[in-house]
């Protein structure tokens, strides 16, 4: 495809889009998921294999529950447990910030507002990483983000590229075998974005014969790839995998696909981007996001565990929910059972 015909089928998929949904397919399209923006460290590997399998997970039960018997969110630390060491800690406030993985153009999550003035990154995952810092440096601002793709989240861990990520990201069994969660601090599920004038009613018999798209390293994806033929048809074409979940919206705007699988809480989010799609069906299944870390962390993961507690005792968690969530999770006059926080269970 030649540059003028891709302008054209852009514009296309863009039309009648507003000011912050042309910002994120903008986002979405560029090659700069592992831009520094400023104050970040410099470096990092080059990104993974977007197919690549997660070979050291601790594998799940048939009933939701890891090999150990637990459900995945309840496998964190207490925050009032004390660490043999204090070293991950101590190496951030040597350094003077926190450098965290995020996303930049999840709306209302993580995204660039073009309407901003400053520039500065904005949403729930964004108030969160705030807080984080605030509590461990005494500032707030003293917070370094570094934009990481979905497919990137774990690997950015791993290569010490980032002292954790927040980033919609669900605390799932074999994930639990690479990185180490704090306790949950949401919960929502998969579901399925269509057009409104879809034959698509949900995650069902409907998708059969429908191209699905979905990310790389994804709970969408493990979903399909496990459900295909018996859940969901198995005529369902679920080959289109991208390496960012916002990919999968511009693909389904341009019509390349028919559906996107995706967690409900973005997916609400982009729903509120596009008034064209609108979420298909209920929730397929109950899912947990945490802040991810590298493994051994304890003295981090405890740190950001006492930060959960206190952001949902003063009500800062509810109130980053009423200013980013609460208008797109929150339909006709009905409350989302997101808007409560999960509670949190210590192993």
């Amino acid at each position: 495809m030649n540059a003028r015909s891709l302008t054209g089928r852009l514009r296309a998929g863009l039309r009648g889009w507003g000011g912050v949904s042309a910002m994120a397919v903008v986002c979405a399209l560029a090659l700069a998921f592992v831009l520094l923006l400023p104050r970040t460290q410099p470096g990092g590997a080059a990104a993974a294999d977007a197919g690549q399998g997660l070979a050291h997970g601790v594998q799940a039960k048939a009933d939701g529950k890891c090999t150990d018997g637990k459900y995945p969110q309840d496998q964190s630390l207490s925050p009032s447990g004390t660490s043999a060491t204090q070293e991950n800690v101590d190496a951030i406030k040597s350094r003077g910030r926190l450098v965290v993985g995020v996303d930049t153009n999840s709306y209302r999550w993580g995204y660039l507002n073009p309407n901003n003035a400053n520039g500065a990154l904005e949403g729930f995952d964004i108030d969160l990483a705030h807080r984080i810092a605030r509590d461990l440096l005494g500032d707030a601002d003293k917070v370094a983000f570094k934009a990481i793709p979905t497919s990137r989240r774990i690997d950015a861990i791993d290569d010490g590229e980032v002292d954790m990520v927040v980033r919609t990201m669900t605390i799932t069994c074999d994930r639990l075998g690479q990185v180490d969660f704090s306790a949950p601090y949401f919960r929502t599920g998969q579901q399925v974005l269509a057009p409104k004038n879809s034959t698509i009613t949900g995650y069902n018999a409907t998708l059969a014969g429908k191209k699905v798209c979905s990310a790389a390293t994804s709970t969408a994806l493990d979903n399909l790839k496990a459900d295909k033929g018996h859940k969901i048809p198995a005529s369902t074409d679920i080959g289109t995998v991208v390496p960012n979940q916002l990919d999968c919206l511009v693909k389904l705007q341009l019509g390349e696909v028919d559906a996107v699988v995706t967690d409900g809480a973005l997916a609400a989010s982009q729903a509120a981007q596009d008034p064209t799609v609108e979420l298909k069906g209920g929730l397929f299944t109950d899912e947990y996001y945490g802040v991810a870390m590298k493994r051994g962390s304890e003295d981090l993961v405890r740190q950001v565990n006492r930060t959960l507690a206190n952001y949902i005792k003063d009500g800062g968690w509810a109130d980053s929910y009423k200013t980013w969530l609460h208008p797109t999770m929150d339909q006709d006059n009905k409350k989302s059972p997101s808007a409560t926080p999960p509670e949190a269970t210590y192993r």
